[in-house]
């Protein structure tokens, strides 16, 4: 079958085009006849060694990249009962999606219902579900609360403005550019600042009246960090889940303290769908929002595995609006 991996950390330049077996699933396993992979910035990082000594997501070269993905099972381990050939799934946070194959553990795998397509499942489960636990577990928002939401464009951005919006909340967000804002305010946020400004947290705190929002949600990192703990209440919440613009390595807790006591957490998807009947919870409420319209997924577009390094590129510079995907074709 074809692959795409990778033999040592790098650019795209380290990607490299394989023909191996078919994997073989072990006793708790589902084989999975890919139909499409997304391509997450999780692949990027995969690529660049950012997960090298992981204890959360322990990978080791050489590597079949693709963290997510759907399609057909087509034949399932041992100890499956519950999954059968010819069920339609999705999956993420397992690796070797970029295959026509993929072996998945059963505890990652989520049922398709049959209104969904595939494609949309492979271009919502990850986002989704990371939306889902950031709004309800983590920020626990509701009728009162306020958000901020950064790269608010992005996949997770529309997703999570739209479950917080479900949830009651008033919603501010940052894009990069006002073409972003405006498809953040089309998925529902109240106020769009431009983050590349330097001025979103004074924007914020003219919204609020001097009060600051309840919750940040940050996903940039060193750009927006600092500037994201002026935008938060005494006592808020600052959740920063990714640095896709880059790490902060000289942050003192005093900081926090100084900026109003704030909390701030560094959470990560594997620790909120840690068994199968979490993930298929999530990924329900996902998959229930898509087909009653209360949830929108925006598709960037589909590549072939010829164009998985320029799809990774968009990525890499922040011109992506929404999901891409790869589409695999036998």
């Amino acid at each position: 079958m074809r692959a795409i991996g990778i033999l040592a950390y790098g650019d795209e330049s380290v990607l490299e085009h394989w023909d191996v077996p078919v994997p073989v699933p072990g006793p708790s396993d589902v084989l999975v006849r890919v139909a499409f992979a997304g391509v997450n910035f999780m692949d990027v990082h995969t690529r660049q060694g950012k997960y090298e000594g992981s204890r959360t997501y322990p990978l080791h070269l050489p590597l079949t990249l693709g963290m997510e993905g759907a399609g057909t099972v087509v034949d399932v381990g041992l100890d499956v009962t519950d999954v059968g050939v010819g069920d339609r799934v999705a999956w993420c946070l397992s690796w070797g999606s970029y295959a026509e194959f993929a072996v998945v553990p059963l505890r990652r795998i989520v049922e398709v219902p049959p209104d969904v397509e595939l494609a949309v499942a492979a271009a919502s489960l990850f986002q989704g579900c990371t939306a889902h636990y950031l709004c309800h577990d983590v920020g626990g928002l509701g009728p009162e609360s306020t958000c901020l939401i950064h790269a608010a464009s992005g996949a997770i951005g529309q997703l999570l403005i739209q479950f917080a919006k479900k949830a009651g909340a008033t919603v501010y967000a940052t894009t990069s550019t006002t073409e972003k804002a405006q498809v953040a305010l089309e998925r529902g946020a109240d106020e769009v600042f431009l983050y590349d400004d330097d001025g979103f947290a004074d924007e914020v705190l003219r919204a609020t009246v001097g009060r600051g929002v309840d919750v940040v949600f940050d996903a940039l990192g060193a750009p927006t960090l600092r500037d994201s703990f002026r935008a938060t209440r005494t006592r808020g919440l600052v959740v920063n889940y990714g640095s896709v613009a880059g790490p902060i390595h000289d942050l003192d807790p005093v900081e926090l303290g100084e900026s109003g006591s704030l909390w701030l957490t560094r959470p990560r998807l594997a620790d909120y769908v840690s068994d199968r009947t979490t993930i298929q919870r999530r990924a329900d409420a996902v998959f229930e929002g898509l087909t009653d319209g209360s949830l929108v997924v925006q598709r960037a577009g589909e590549f072939t595995f010829d164009d998985v390094a320029r799809a990774q590129a968009a990525l890499e510079e922040r011109r992506q609006i929404g999901k891409a995907l790869l589409r695999i074709t036998l």
